[in-house]
């Protein structure tokens, strides 16, 4: 079965002549992005070769949280929670947002000590999380559950939003504001004039601009090939189930050992694997070898590896290609990987047997989401030195769906010369080529 279901965006027909900035990619961070740029009074093209939100920003689990991220995203997430709070009043959209808590489990002294560690890593946020055990945990869950559990942690201010409406409704915002919005309009590459960027090549023609924001996702890497600009990136896929509604299921969303869960708009819930992920083998897999292997022996234990179809898929596409000719990006419009039922059925059954309540429930649907890591599950929030004004924000490893929002605004920022909302340097490009070797902190 297809991906789900995304709220339709009606692409603009007239390709402007110029722009300030074009914003590549029409997730949720390229949606902000535009936004936040066109909320400047800057002119703004928003070019999606797909459908807006197309790809992993309406296929994720839907959690904003703060809970349980690495630290050096910490401070730009902590931007984006109040953001998410009037996300609908400035959209003029419903996108589902509500904060009704996330619980990670701990299953055992030891899981409890290690959040309970990680607590500590709040102490300076304006956000309230504590660990929660016995009764009031009890509260916290279904009657009737079977968890058997130390306690967990609990971070009320974290919630859900629904991933199929968010970057729709920011990218009609960003129109509204003045931005141009072209839908199945790849961007084959990048003009430049007098060592800096003067404008972009699509499949419907040329857009002069200053300056150009890539935030392409999981195509992110292929597309600064021709460029010669290193941006070590790597997929890999996670299942989701959406079941029917429910009735007695849980309010708040919770991660366990073997499945996660949140309550969705519509009374059903989605489902997936809290640790489960298949790592297809393919040819870039060779190429970032050496970054990745940091990443790879710290979390081996949640990646299944696997040689089929898609190295072969991958192995034809070209590296370069002429702007004149259709680029690998007119070729497949969207990444709508097959589900793995093994693993999201895994995870369903275990939900089940913690919460006898979910035994009758209906699957409504599957989807598989391709997530795009970087060698440190950090994102590239960062300008292109080696081009510039070429920009880059992508490589959010599974975290981007929750910092969508405060990612634009940095973004926005670093486009246009404001200070940054946050520190930088943990999301610059450079760290991948300047002799360091980033790698996960273990335990996110």
């Amino acid at each position: 079965m297809p991906g789900p279901r995304v709220v339709p965006v009606q692409g603009d027909e007239q390709l402007p002549d110029r722009v300030d900035v074009v914003v590549i990619g029409g997730g949720i961070i390229g949606a902000s992005t535009a936004l936040e740029l066109a909320e400047r009074g800057l002119k703004v093209a928003l070019c999606e070769k797909g459908g807006i939100g197309h790809e992993q920003s309406s296929r994720n689990w839907g959690w904003v949280r703060i809970s349980r991220r690495d630290p050096r995203e910490l401070p730009l997430m902590a931007q984006a929670l109040p953001l998410w709070a009037g996300l609908a009043e400035r959209v003029g959209k419903d996108v589902g947002y509500t904060r009704a808590g996330i619980l990670f489990t701990c299953a055992d002294d030891k899981s409890y000590a290690e959040h309970e560690r990680w607590k500590r890593y709040l102490e300076d946020y304006p956000v309230s999380a504590r660990m929660v055990s016995g009764a009031e945990l009890g509260s916290l869950l279904p009657e009737g559950n079977r968890l058997q559990l130390k306690g967990a942690l609990y971070t009320p201010d974290d919630g859900r939003a629904e991933p199929q409406q968010v970057a729709p409704a920011i990218a009609e915002a960003a129109r509204a504001k003045g931005a141009v919005i072209l839908t199945e309009c790849a961007v084959r590459g990048i003009e430049q004039a007098a060592g800096r960027v003067c404008g972009v090549i699509t499949e419907r023609g040329p857009i002069a601009c200053s300056s150009v924001v890539l935030a392409g996702g999981a195509w992110s890497s292929l597309f600064c090939s021709p460029l010669s600009v290193h941006l070590p990136q790597l997929k890999v896929l996670n299942s989701v189930i959406r079941t029917t509604p429910l009735e007695g299921g849980p309010q708040s969303a919770i991660w366990a050992n073997h499945f996660a869960v949140r309550k969705r708009q519509d009374g059903g819930y989605t489902v997936a694997s809290g640790h489960e992920n298949i790592a297809d083998i393919v040819p870039d897999s060779f190429r970032h070898a050496r970054q990745f292997w940091p990443a790879f022996k710290q979390e081996h234990a949640s990646l299944s590896l696997r040689l089929g179809q898609r190295f072969f898929q991958e192995a034809v596409l070209p590296r370069r290609w002429a702007l004149d000719e259709a680029s690998p990006f007119e070729y497949r419009r969207v990444l709508d990987p097959v589900p793995s039922i093994r693993q999201s059925n895994r995870a369903l059954e275990n939900l089940i047997k913690a919460f006898p309540v979910f035994s009758g429930v209906r699957i409504a649907q599957r989807w598989g989401g391709m997530i795009d890591v970087t060698p440190d599950a950090v994102p590239v929030i960062s300008a292109v030195d080696a081009v510039p004004g070429f920009f880059i924000a992508t490589g959010f490893s599974g975290h981007g769906f929750g910092i969508g929002p405060a990612a634009g605004r940095l973004m926005a920022n670093l486009v246009t010369g404001e200070p940054p909302i946050v520190d930088i340097k943990a999301f610059s490009l450079s760290r991948f080529s300047d002799g360091s070797t980033p790698k996960p902190i273990s335990g996110f």
